[in-house]
């Protein structure tokens, strides 16, 4: 069955390359790395680039495999972590409005979880908490502790992708277990400190996580295409297919894992949005219309091990490039890559759908990916080594791609 379906999938990318959608210029730079995307591996990719030459669209490769359409120009697509930045301010919102310090304890707005009093909200978002990831552990040398069944691999995700988790539960899930290092000491990616996020802002509004992002952002920018979906498996029309790769008692199995219930991940990384929407999101967050500016400053600042700020990356692409805002993320078989310039005035924005595997074998593909497009829009190049990734930045975003980190 796999054998079939990928042979179907790169016969057909190689006879559909990218095409120019917008009015303005041709872009043939940005059209031959979208086609070296779909070469390396990807079953197709939508991009939007908006600079100081307009907006510029363009697809590669097929939105479903054995098929011949591209990927729709704007389709919707699971985000992944990418819905940590949506989160993120929201909490600085409430920061903004006096309702939460992001130096206090976060104990003092969730106090039935038992936290430890010295994390703070700051550390939430920062993800220096320490607080273990449900998600699972993914350690320098290889090892992994793991977190929910949902995060397992092989036909034991595919048979639980309808399973609902509840977010409280998540969190004594991740509670239970030790934490990573003590609080503020160091920096490791957990999903845990985004839910602990989403319960936060419902602790202080008195509303649903999803409310208040529909209130304070998706309607106040026109985001129509995006969606918070709860524990919902279904995404609107239209959108591009992701896949699934499993072995089965010595056979592969290649499985369509587009409808699935984001809940084992909620507010850090559950959210379906379209490329034009994330464009005006960042663009938006960027220049400075959803935070006063001292706390988008703040969202901005890295710290010196990760690069990440709050619910934001910072990256320094070198000579002669931009500094960035972006937060990528994937979710089995779907991928969003959103990037700004500090400005919000330059933005690449761009979804992913591919055939994910408990191998992660399209990992070094997919940061290759990012990286040629980033290098493209912006110049420069990415910090550390162009040809191969730095190896804790490969593991790190290769969970994030799958979604085990959301």
């Amino acid at each position: 069955m796999d054998k079939t379906l990928r042979t179907t999938q790169n016969h057909t990318a190689q006879h559909h390359t990218a095409q120019n959608s917008a009015a303005g210029p041709d872009r043939p730079e940005l059209r031959k790395v979208l086609q070296e995307v779909v070469d390396s591996g990807i079953t197709g990719i939508s991009l939007r680039v908006h600079d100081e030459r307009g907006e510029w669209t363009g697809s590669a490769g097929v939105a479903e495999l054995g098929g011949s359409a591209e990927p729709p120009a704007d389709g919707h697509v699971r985000i992944g972590s990418n819905t940590k930045a949506f989160t993120a301010t929201l909490v600085l919102q409430l920061v903004a409005e006096g309702k939460v310090a992001l130096d206090a304890p976060a104990d003092d707005y969730l106090p039935g979880f038992g936290l430890d009093r010295r994390i703070t909200v700051r550390m939430l978002l920062q993800h220096t908490s320490g607080v273990f990831n449900f998600t699972g552990e993914f350690y320098e040398d290889g090892t992994t502790v793991p977190g929910i069944p949902s995060t397992v691999s092989g036909k034991e995700w595919v048979d639980r992708r309808f399973h609902t988790y509840r977010p409280d539960d998540l969190v004594r899930l991740a509670l239970s277990k030790p934490a990573r290092f003590e609080p503020g000491t160091d920096w490791s990616y957990s999903n845990t400190n985004y839910v602990l996020a989403r319960l936060l802002v419902e602790e202080v509004t008195g509303r649903s996580c999803a409310e208040e992002t529909r209130e304070r952002i998706l309607a106040p920018l026109g985001l129509s295409g995006t969606v918070v979906p709860g524990t919902s498996p279904e995404i609107p029309q239209p959108h591009a297919h992701a896949y699934y790769r499993y072995e089965d008692a010595g056979r592969t199995e290649t499985v369509d894992v587009t409808r699935l219930n984001p809940s084992w991940v909620s507010a850090g990384g559950d959210m379906i949005s379209t490329t034009r929407d994330l464009h005006t999101f960042i663009s938006a967050l960027a220049g400075g219309r959803l935070l006063p500016a001292p706390l988008l400053a703040e969202m901005r600042a890295p710290h010196p091990k990760s690069g990440f700020g709050l619910g934001l990356r910072v990256q320094d692409t070198g000579p002669g490039g931009d500094t960035l805002l972006f937060h990528n993320g994937g979710a089995g078989g779907h991928a969003a890559l959103m990037y700004s310039t500090l400005d919000g005035s330059r933005t690449l924005t761009a979804s992913l759908n591919y055939v994910d595997d408990a191998a992660l074998s399209l990992t070094l593909p997919f940061l290759r990916a990012q990286e040629r497009l980033v290098e493209e829009v912006f110049g420069g190049g990415r910090s550390g080594s162009a040809d191969e990734p730095a190896e804790a930045d490969a593991v790190a975003e290769a969970a994030e791609m799958a979604g085990s980190n959301g």
